[in-house]
């Protein structure tokens, strides 16, 4: 069945059986074009908070459908393919954290979403890139604080605020592979272009950065800027957004350090690509593979999210 068809399909069931497709900006153009709405991760999760209808496809990575889970346990919450998981998510595993939690009495914890339900429930409050800096300046200045699972990320927040949080020592497999090298060599090109990067990026790749932000904000500074071309440091998903958006500007990737595909120029998240519309469709079809979280669990992990969406308002 060829794409179009497919999507007509999706769309058919989609609307019969009263589902919501959300997707995230990185996974491909196909899925973010059937899609009900795409966004980033804090996006998704409000979409999550109030959708009224039966059943959540989250076209994403295994966290975000949990997130959908935590915060709609009436809902039938489906994931086109369970083994798209997220390297930052694997790198903090619940165990070893709340361990490392019980080790430090007396921090409050702050924990990216990209993390398992596990983690979230040894955790105070919730982050996403879009709100990290305004959760962080909520507490006050002399309050030990725990950041995890990002170090780039979490030394990014501490270089800004001023602070000294105890970072876990994670990190996300796309963001670790640009360099400065590969920026440089962009920049040689195009030398009138904006770099955007994101703050999961290595510090010395930030220092080269024009703009730094969440997935959203550097697609809405695309959007609101009079420049016409942009060196994009951040999983190459988003260019097709930023495409829809601005169809006349030019949008450049950043290739990893090491390509594991020669002569691609692109840095793609090796998990969010393993959901395609073939798998989508027969999710959506099936009813499966369906996520859920035991009942304690979910509670535990919903009290930080709540936190997180409560200070995004």
């Amino acid at each position: 069945m060829c794409h179009t068809d497919l999507q007509k399909e999706i769309r058919h069931l989609a609307e019969a059986k009263r589902a919501v497709i959300l997707a995230h900006y990185y996974t491909e153009a196909a899925v973010q074009d059937v899609a009900d709405f795409v966004g980033d991760s804090l996006a998704l999760a409000q979409q999550a908070a109030t959708t009224d209808a039966d059943i959540i496809v989250m076209c994403g990575v295994h966290f975000m459908a949990e997130t959908c889970k935590i915060l709609s346990p009436s809902k039938k919450v489906l994931i086109p393919d369970p083994a798209a998981t997220c390297s930052l998510a694997e790198s903090c595993p619940g165990d070893a954290f709340a361990e490392f939690v019980r080790q430090h009495p007396g921090h409050k914890v702050i924990s990216y979403v990209n993390t398992s339900a596990a983690t979230k429930a040894v955790t105070d409050v919730v982050v996403t890139s879009s709100n990290a800096r305004q959760v962080v300046d909520s507490f006050p200045a002399d309050q030990p604080l725990i950041f995890a699972p990002d170090r780039n990320l979490g030394s990014y927040l501490n270089s800004v605020t001023g602070r000294n949080m105890l970072l876990w020592d994670g990190a996300c497999h796309v963001h670790e592979r640009f360099s400065p090298a590969k920026i440089l060599e962009q920049k040689a090109l195009h030398p009138q272009a904006k770099v955007l990067a994101h703050p999961e990026c290595k510090a010395a790749v930030l220092r080269l950065a024009d703009v730094i932000g969440s997935t959203a904000r550097l697609l809405n500074y695309t959007v609101e800027s009079d420049e016409d071309e942009f060196i994009v440091v951040t999983e190459s998903g988003i260019l097709h957004e930023m495409q829809q958006r601005s169809p006349q500007k030019t949008f450049i990737p950043v290739p990893p350090e090491v390509s594991e595909m020669p002569g691609c120029s692109c840095n793609e998240c090796n998990y969010m690509r393993l959901v395609t519309l073939e798998k989508l469709f027969r999710c959506l079809r099936d009813e499966s593979p369906e996520v859920t979280l035991p009942e304690e669990l979910r509670k535990r992990a919903e009290q930080p999210i709540r936190a997180m969406l409560r200070l995004s308002k």
